[in-house]
């Protein structure tokens, strides 16, 4: 008897094929290179090889591959996107940041491939083991970029906070898929929701309710959800700058794309009134805790860790109606907030003294003064990040909103406004500072020097605030864009 193979569609993962073999490209080379600069721009090829290899398959008639446990439609592909310009922007930030640091080494480079390598695949798996495998690759790498910068202690506890904590979130979620698989008898999100169905009448089994439990731990933890937030601060304040802007939305771009699908494909007829209440509850006390923590903070990164936890809420609240209305905001959410934020961390970059790992708020005193450009910048991010027109912040807001009030939950939606006011607070105090403040002076009174933009990072902060503002007056094709992400 013949041996039969199956056929592997590996179209359907070249863009994840394309950032692993760069991956790999870079940790070859790196052993005959000196100038590891080089290295992150090699990385920048294999990312826009990528791009491309995305863009030319959306649109394209999405089949299942290897065995079902993977899949490159639409939402697999715009999410790709996100994971791509979240990974070379952050290059970008590197090149400059880790060469005054003397940090610039390339397995950084590498680690930073792998994690996107990781959010890809939790982007297009369809099989809860699949997502598991992108989730750890995603983390492991992490774990180490956040601490990478050995000279800093923080860095390391930072690290070792992540990796512990980390470690107990997959722990739960790895518990949650064992609990389904036994209600179920399988892994794979199509036959889980064909299980969870009304004509088998398995709606009710308080097994998979459980399961599905810890899975929503697990992603929580991902997406920096109350209660499982406490890791936020303190990581994203120790690791290098140029790691937490990547991590700030690249994970949690990640989580959101496996929580959405998990939902929407294995328990959208059984258990959705549960999970529903869950997220809204969820939604309300993430954003609202985020947006007060971060009233508090007198380091910008810490309050922009905090400001992330609230985002999270604001992007669960699209979640939440359970339609393909919810489903695009949240991908425009997405996409809009990978630019705001990872802009805002790139002004953090230039004005972190070398050694120091944060930047307190003083710091950002009379910046318009001695760098207008980047208080310029600076004040461009926050207002969007705020939600106030004509940036793409604004229609972020708007259409999460929206999805909720036409699932008759416009009281989330009130709340989620209510929310956005609170947070202009300690936006806009950064802006008060940068153009109503004295220029502050060191501790022997002079004043700090003027700042050097190189070359990248200046791309960094042209292209996000490009983005920012060019979709803030006309979002149209993004969302149309957006509205081409649905389920394969």
């Amino acid at each position: 008897m013949p041996i039969e193979f199956p056929v592997l569609n590996f179209v359907a993962v070249g863009p994840m094929l394309a950032v692993t073999i760069t991956a790999f490209l870079v940790m070859f080379i790196e052993l005959f290179v000196e100038d590891k600069r080089i290295l992150g721009y090699i990385s920048l090829v294999g990312l826009a090889v990528a791009a491309v290899l995305s863009f030319s398959l959306m649109g394209a008639f999405a089949a299942p591959a290897f065995q079902t446990m993977v899949i490159s439609d639409g939402y697999a592909l715009f999410l790709n996107l996100i994971f791509i310009i979240a990974a070379a922007l952050s290059i970008l930030i590197s090149l400059s940041y880790l060469g005054e640091r003397e940090l610039q080494h390339g397995e950084y480079y590498a680690l930073l491939l792998f994690a996107t390598v990781g959010m890809m695949l939790m982007g297009a798996a369809t099989d809860l083991m699949i997502v598991f495998m992108g989730l750890e690759i995603m983390s492991i790498a992490l774990y180490i970029l956040a601490a990478f910068n050995r000279q800093q202690l923080g860095s390391g506890e930072a690290g070792m906070k992540y990796f512990v904590l980390g470690a107990f979130a997959s722990a739960f979620f790895l518990y949650g898929v064992a609990l389904v698989y036994g209600a179920t008898g399988s892994t794979n999100l199509q036959e889980i929701g064909s299980w969870f169905s009304v004509d088998r009448g398995n709606l009710g089994d308080p097994i998979a309710l459980v399961g599905l439990g810890l899975l929503l731990v697990g992603f929580a933890f991902k997406i920096a959800a109350v209660p499982f937030q406490w890791w936020t601060p303190d990581v994203y304040h120790g690791s290098p700058t140029s790691v937490t802007a990547f991590m700030s939305v690249g994970a949690k771009a990640a989580g959101f794309a496996s929580l959405v699908r998990v939902l929407m494909v294995s328990f959208n007829e059984a258990f959705t009134i549960d999970w529903q209440l869950a997220l809204a509850v969820l939604a309300v006390i993430t954003m609202t805790v985020g947006n007060i923590a971060a009233l508090a903070q007198k380091d910008v990164k810490r309050m922009l860790a905090y400001s992330s936890i609230a985002h999270a809420g604001y992007i669960l609240v699209g979640v939440v109606p359970a339609s393909m209305i919810g489903v695009r905001a949240v991908l425009f959410y997405l996409f809009s907030y990978t630019f705001m934020n990872i802009g805002a961390f790139a002004v953090i970059a230039i004005l972190e003294r070398r050694s120091e790992v944060g930047s307190s708020i003083q710091d950002y005193a009379g910046l318009a003064s001695r760098s207008p450009f980047l208080a310029g910048m600076m004040l461009l991010f926050m207002v969007s990040l705020t939600g106030i027109p004509p940036f793409i912040g604004f229609w972020g807001k708007l259409y999460v909103f929206w999805a909720a009030v036409q699932a008759d939950m416009s009281w989330l939606a009130v709340i989620g406004m209510i929310n956005s006011a609170i947070s202009a607070f300690y936006y806009l105090g950064v802006v008060v500072q940068m153009y109503m403040r004295p220029v502050a002076a060191d501790e022997d009174g002079v004043e700090a020097p003027a700042f050097k933009l190189t070359g990248p990072i200046m791309v960094t902060l042209v292209v996000t605030a490009i983005v920012t503002v060019v979709f803030g007056i006309w979002p149209t094709p993004l969302f149309n864009l957006a509205s081409l992400a649905a389920f394969g």
